[in-house]
């Protein structure tokens, strides 16, 4: 669930290049994230309509004011803003979409265009006017506005976006990116209100701080960057880490300082400053940047607060020769920086940033990214404690809040089809091959609604992406955010890893997938219509060969990604699930619609052909299905009897009467024949020779068989 932007086709201003027509993985000028005359990279005229005339980067984060051209004269008609000078919120491929912002004076949205973005899920599926719809919805709203993505509540004053169908992790992510680029331009420029925080009333304990007795109270917080966070090659030592702290609170200052240092800082220190005091404690990447260098501003760390931020130059920097607290960590690199501003708080939390460069693997291209890590001082070092502070839940929390009645419905649906095959013995024991509806009313009706609330309804199709995604995210960064913020998805893997683990693929793949029990649905409905007398199976030896070409197809893609995720997602076009249910099969472009159709339509005569042969979702669930805690019963004569292989429809069931439980998608057929007394070969033998006999006919046991007769030796008079 997925979003991906492509870009509106524009006439470009002649004072930008040309930019790609498409948005996916678009080539972005080397300098944009660098060049202080922004719009000479990119389309400023187009999202600030009319302007003629552009200022350099300006401002902290950075912008760019726009000019329109009258009387003779220069009026400021809006302002423009990169994304990724804000905020570098990546979307669900862990990339940002790069976007660029217009805005009036008036502080509303009147110009969106997307640079580029990483998000193959939309590549080749959604229409642009969909995404040029999405985007429109910003326009004439303004920046201080409650927007989020979802049905508007005017009671508690948020408006609200429809999303894209099957794009809801990145409409969220964008929709971080819109608000937190309005937000910083308009505090900076007059159109949002200045936060007023009350300066910090500190308690000094009045005893020594050591080093590890501030580490364990929160008075100094870590900062690590590992080399994976910014495309390097995994190692044990951080890029960088990072130890922080508040030097204006008396306890802490002392001990880091020394008291005459510390009485040292305050003299030099005005009304409203702040200082705090960094240590790089490993890793070879400076805090202090190069910055300094092209004008005095340190590029590399910075101050948030809110919606606040807080860059240091040269001025508002002292050295930092060394800490005096006991046990403190040996460093190479120190320093002072000072906060000047009357809207920063001690008493509030803030978080240090460290801005770096993250590498792309596929690409070598680099990237601005932010790293952070909140400080907030205890308690007991506040006068009054801790100032009530109500921070807004995170994305994926609203999503959770929002939708908690098809959470609920949907963990409901996990829950039942999991008990409801945890007590398959009970339900085969009552069904018959000629009466199998104790189980199959439990199956179909699984099938149904996997087809329609889950497939059309709430679009939860897991896909071989999602495993390539989740695999990339162990090897390199895992971000929980990210895959939280579909809880669909998220709810349906713990229930495959569980159920996978438990008794293998077949629960998921035969009972839940919604493209499977689609696939399996039209095979019954068209038997049950009378065209059964065309439906066949392939011979079990060509089966036995076609079989492996899933697990080709997994690998292949596994392989790939490993050099390209993006060449990797748009081969996983070979699943039908997109166009099938994200989609839709008139919405998409002939081949792709010509290919789900054709699957679905080769269902009518043969069973779940794509989820035999094709499916690499399937191939790589089987793979762990090998280790399965539970399996299927066989008997001792299964090894010479036919009858569950005849009727298998997977065709996991070779020669020898063994399951392949890779291949099993537990219809329980073959079970419902392991206790039918009139189906099971052994048993019907057995229950003849014992109605001939005049024997009585005992129940039958877990291992298959009638319970056997034992006959009770005669009561022993007692002896005298």
């Amino acid at each position: 669930m997925r979003l991906a932007f492509l870009s509106v086709a524009v006439a470009l201003p002649a004072t930008a290049p040309a930019l790609a027509q498409t948005a996916y993985e678009a080539q972005l000028p080397a300098a944009l994230d660098t060049a202080a005359a922004l719009c000479e990279h990119v389309p400023c005229a187009e999202v600030v309509p009319g302007a003629t005339h552009f200022s350099e980067r300006k401002g902290q984060p950075r912008y760019v004011e726009a000019y329109v051209e009258r009387n003779g004269h220069r009026e400021l008609a809006g302002y423009v803003v990169l994304s990724t000078d804000v905020t570098d919120t990546p979307a669900y491929s862990g990339k940002p979409v790069v976007t660029l912002i217009g805005l009036d004076t008036r502080g509303r949205f009147i110009g969106v265009r997307i640079l580029k973005h990483s998000e193959p899920i939309l590549l080749l599926g959604i229409p642009e006017a969909a995404l040029t719809a999405f985007n429109r919805q910003y326009l004439g709203k303004f920046i201080g506005d409650n927007i989020e993505i979802g049905h508007s509540r005017p009671d508690e004053n948020i408006i609200g976006l429809d999303a894209i169908s099957g794009a809801t992790v990145t409409v969220i992510a964008q929709n971080q990116v819109m608000m937190a680029a309005g937000a910083a331009v308009g505090r900076q420029v007059g159109l949002l209100e200045a936060t007023v925080r009350p300066p910090a009333q500190f308690l000094d304990p009045g005893r020594p701080l050591d080093w590890a007795t501030m580490v364990s109270e929160g008075l100094v917080r870590r900062l690590a960057v590992r080399p994976e966070q910014v495309g390097l090659a995994r190692a044990a030592e951080p890029f960088i880490e990072l130890w922080f702290g508040d030097l204006n609170h008396p306890a802490i200052g002392r001990a880091v300082l020394g008291g005459d240092g510390w009485a040292a800082l305050r003299q030099r220190l005005g009304e409203h400053d702040h200082a705090l005091f960094i240590l790089r404690t490993a890793g070879r990447e400076s805090f202090k940047g190069s910055g300094f260098v092209r004008g005095g501003l340190y590029d590399r760390v910075q101050v948030r607060q809110g919606q606040d931020a807080f860059t240091f130059r040269d001025l508002d920097y002292l050295n930092l020769y060394g800490v005096r607290a006991a046990g403190a960590p040996a460093f190479s690199e120190s320093g002072i920086f000072i906060v000047r501003s009357p809207a920063f708080s001690a008493a509030w939390p803030w978080k240090l940033v460290f801005l770096g460069n993250r590498v792309d693997r596929e690409t070598g291209a680099r990237t601005f990214a932010n790293f952070d890590a909140e400080y907030w001082l205890p308690d007991d070092y506040l006068a009054g404690g801790r100032p009530a502070v109500v921070q807004p839940d995170a994305p994926w929390v609203r999503i959770w809040k929002t939708r908690a009645p098809q959470i609920a419905l949907f963990s409901l649906l996990l829950v039942t089809t999991a008990l409801v095959y945890a007590s398959r013995d009970r339900l085969t024991r009552r069904a018959s091959r000629k009466n199998p509806w104790p189980v199959n009313a439990f199956k179909y009706a699984a099938w149904i609604t996997s087809i329609g609330f889950v497939g059309f309804g709430l679009l939860a199709q897991p896909s071989i992406t999602q495993v390539l995604t989740w695999f990339h995210a162990l090897l390199f960064q895992w971000t929980w955010s990210l895959f939280l913020s579909d809880p669909f998805i998220f709810l349906f893997w713990i229930f495959i890893i569980v159920t996978v683990f438990l008794w293998g693929r077949g629960l998921f793949c035969g009972w839940l997938c919604p493209f499977g029990s689609l696939s399996e649905l039209i095979y019954k409905v068209a038997g049950a219509v009378g065209l059964k007398r065309i439906q066949f199976s392939l011979p079990k030896a060509l089966h036995d060969r076609l079989k492996w070409v899933k697990y080709g197809v997994f690998l292949g893609l596994l392989a790939v990604s490993m050099f390209s995720m993006t060449l990797a997602e748009q081969l996983a076009e070979i699943e039908p699930f997109k166009t099938t249910f994200l989609v839709g099969l008139f919405n998409r472009s002939w081949p792709y619609t010509l290919f789900a159709a054709g699957l679905l339509g080769l269902s009518i005569f043969i069973e779940r052909p794509f989820c035999k042969y094709l499916c690499p979702l399937g191939a790589a669930l089987a793979m762990p299905s090998t280790f399965r805690w539970f399996g299927l019963r066989r008997k001792q004569e299964c090894d010479r009897c036919k009858a569950c292989g005849t009727g298998c429809g997977s065709l996991a069931i070779d020669a020898d009467g063994r399951i392949d439980q890779r291949e099993c998608l537990l219809c329980l057929d073959c079970m419902v024949m392991y206790t039918d007394d009139h189906a099971c070969p052994p048993l019907v033998s057995e229950r003849k020779r014992r109605t001939r006999a005049g024997v009585e006919m005992t129940p039958i046991g877990t291992d298959g068989y009638f319970i056997p007769i034992r006959p009770v030796p005669p009561d022993t008079p007692p002896a005298n």
